[in-house]
């Protein structure tokens, strides 16, 4: 038996039960996507409002940016050499968004949920997560000093008991509330408004909430679920990514002066790693002002995820959805896969998401809106369900 023998028994495990990936090959990316010559509906993209593929706001962006202004790499971290003017920029137009609240930007939205946590949470620290939160965040935790407990998905009833029986805890300086606004496999949101209202019950709460897929496509300007519900100011940790309905790549965090003073000095994936390409928030700046804007296709994509969410429901699966991403919960894997492969077929791409992404027995079709797609194709995706 040689070393590579027990990764390979792995894999033909995994390939067994249905569960096994790989990197497809595409040939177009957009509203249309082409695999082997085959053209399919895109329904699989995190685009929820389809300005990645828009060749016109590439070609303005690319018009109004001289060739002196299109560094394409930072060649150091924000600490060194790496502080170019783009993210001072992008900064300055996230804080007058968000109330004049500080802001501050990171490589990813992975980067940024495994170095928050392990840098503001010490031995003192309680971290109440829920229990669906990314496995960025789960990742966080596990780095943190901290001690955790998982609360029941979006039962904030439970989350009040766990309050109530850890807050007097004179071991215990601070708990860090983590959630989802939007989470990324139900589709399913948490109460924000309900949320705020039981922190302002208990003087040693910190929120931490995840915007990752409500940034651009909830609220009048496109803000995330803090907007909508009118809770910007009340969300100590208020975090999100641009790589999803904002065209671009990065993530970001809105809070306190001394919060994001204390990251800067204390944040390991921070400190030691090299700063996105600076063109990369010139772009991201370009596109967040256009997407304050986006009011018309914001209420398209509401008008669209309500009806296929009514359609799954009506053809009896379980779907938890009340937004742009639905799940058609089918249970076992590989009756999952083959589901996609026949949507597939008939023109829609559709991708299967398996365990350890959601929980065994709750393989399901991860179906994404795009503002981009009409009431037509929705109809016609739902006579094929």
């Amino acid at each position: 038996m040689t070393l590579l023998d027990h990764y390979a028994q792995q894999l033909d495990s995994l390939k067994a039960q249905g569960n096994r990936r790989q990197f497809t090959a595409h040939l177009q990316q957009g509203k249309m996507i082409t695999m082997n010559d085959h053209q399919m509906l895109n329904l699989a993209s995190n685009d929820y409002l389809g300005l990645a593929s828009d060749l016109q706001l590439r070609e303005q962006f690319f018009d109004e940016t001289p060739n002196g202004q299109r560094w394409m790499s930072s060649s150091s971290s924000r600490l060194l050499t790496g502080n170019f003017p783009e993210y001072e920029q992008l900064e300055a137009s996230l804080s007058q968004a968000f109330h004049g609240r500080d802001a501050l930007l990171f490589n990813s939205g992975y980067h940024m949920n495994i170095g928050i946590l392990p840098a503001l949470a010490d031995s003192k620290t309680l971290i109440l997560a829920d229990k669906l939160v990314h496995a960025s965040m789960i990742d966080g935790i596990r780095l943190s000093a901290a001690k955790y407990v998982r609360y029941r998905h979006n039962d904030l009833n439970h989350l009040t008991q766990l309050l109530q029986k850890y807050h007097e805890d004179a071991e215990i300086e601070r708990i860090i509330v983590v959630t989802e606004s939007i989470f990324s496999m139900d589709g399913d949101e948490t109460d924000l408004a309900a949320l705020v209202q039981i922190k302002k019950q208990f003087s040693k709460v910190m929120l931490y909430v995840d915007e990752a897929h409500a940034i651009g496509v909830r609220g009048a300007q496109g803000l995330g679920c803090a907007e909508q519900y009118a809770v910007i100011d009340e969300i100590d940790l208020l975090a999100g990514t641009f790589g999803k309905a904002m065209a671009s790549v990065g993530g970001y965090l809105i809070c306190h002066p001394v919060i994001r003073e204390y990251l800067i000095n204390s944040m390991r994936p921070l400190i030691f790693s090299t700063a996105q390409p600076p063109i990369c928030m010139a772009w991201t700046n370009f596109i967040f002002q256009k997407v304050l804007n986006l009011n018309v296709q914001r209420q398209h994509l509401l008008q669209i995820s309500q009806s296929l969410q009514q359609a799954v429901k009506c053809k009896g699966f379980d779907c938890p959805s009340t937004s742009h991403i639905v799940p058609v919960i089918i249970g076992e894997s590989n009756k999952t896969v083959e589901k996609a492969k026949m949507l597939q077929a008939a023109g829609f791409y559709i991708m299967p998401v398996r365990p350890p992404t959601v929980p065994q027995h709750s393989s399901r079709l991860r179906i994404s809106l795009m503002s981009s797609i009409s009431q037509t194709e929705i109809d016609q995706l739902a006579a094929l369900l």
